[in-house]
């Protein structure tokens, strides 16, 4: 069983989601209750997924404190959980150490395989809407026989990464993550696999990337996640081409 760390911030205005609020039509409030329907989905992804659900947090004092609420992370997160799937039984909660993503990542992953002898670990964040409970178990097939698995986003990003050995995490994250990743486990002498490609949801371009491959799955009837299509249905977004120039656009 592959244990998939969500590494997720409590969806606070201002806090979360920042560069879609910056380049979109969504003002700060809609782009954290995006990050929030995302986040649900993901949960939702790994629920009926062959996966274990570990939510990693980060603590009150890592926040900046303009963000900060008398509710602490752990708490608006498991609210969340709870919320989504009728409980929080079946989810882990663990607090995020580090002072960077790949600090975090790294010591969420090297404590799980190395202290607590989990056969495989995944990190995944929000910005994955797209994320599928298919998606998720074949990538745990893939670690069977693979020690790195990586799902690539656009611009040199990931959305999925998982390992059943650590490796080299310090700045794996940061600029282009897809190929550093991919070297720093063969440096690591392990073998790498990819899953589907899926957009990442950070910026315009991922939102002008995510709403029609959200539309046509909709018209196709195939599965789409729910809270971010219902997000997107009840906004009205979508996107036209004008000469040449695709834009995001709202009812």
């Amino acid at each position: 069983m592959t244990v998939v760390a969500v590494l997720a911030n409590p969806p606070r205005e201002g806090l979360v989601a920042t560069g879609l609020a910056e380049s979109t039509p969504l003002s700060t409030a809609e782009a954290a209750d995006l990050y929030e329907a995302a986040f649900r989905d993901i949960v939702l992804a790994v629920d009926r997924s062959g996966g274990e659900l570990l939510v990693n947090y980060p603590d009150e004092e890592s926040i900046p404190e303009a963000h900060r609420t008398d509710t602490p992370p752990e708490a608006a997160l498991r609210a969340l959980v709870a919320d989504t799937l009728g409980g929080t039984e079946d989810a882990r909660f663990e607090r995020q150490v580090g002072s960077s993503f790949g600090a975090r990542a790294g010591n969420t992953v090297t404590h799980l395989l190395r202290e607590e002898g989990a056969d495989s670990v995944a990190v995944v964040t929000p910005s994955t809407a797209m994320l599928s409970r298919t998606l998720i178990d074949s990538a745990a097939m893939k670690l069977r026989t693979n020690g790195v698995v990586i799902g690539p986003s656009t611009r040199g990003r990931v959305h999925y990464v998982g390992f059943t050995e650590p490796i080299d995490f310090e700045g794996a994250f940061e600029g282009l993550a897809l190929p550093t990743l991919a070297n720093r486990g063969r440096d690591a002498g392990l073998d790498v696999e990819f899953v589907e490609s899926l957009p990442s949801l950070e910026t315009r371009e991922d939102l002008i990337d995510t709403i029609p491959l959200l539309r046509a799955r909709f018209a196709a009837e195939r599965i789409v996640p729910d809270y971010t299509a219902a997000f997107v249905h009840e906004h009205g977004l979508d996107v036209v081409d004008e000469d040449g120039k695709k834009r995001i656009v709202r009812d």
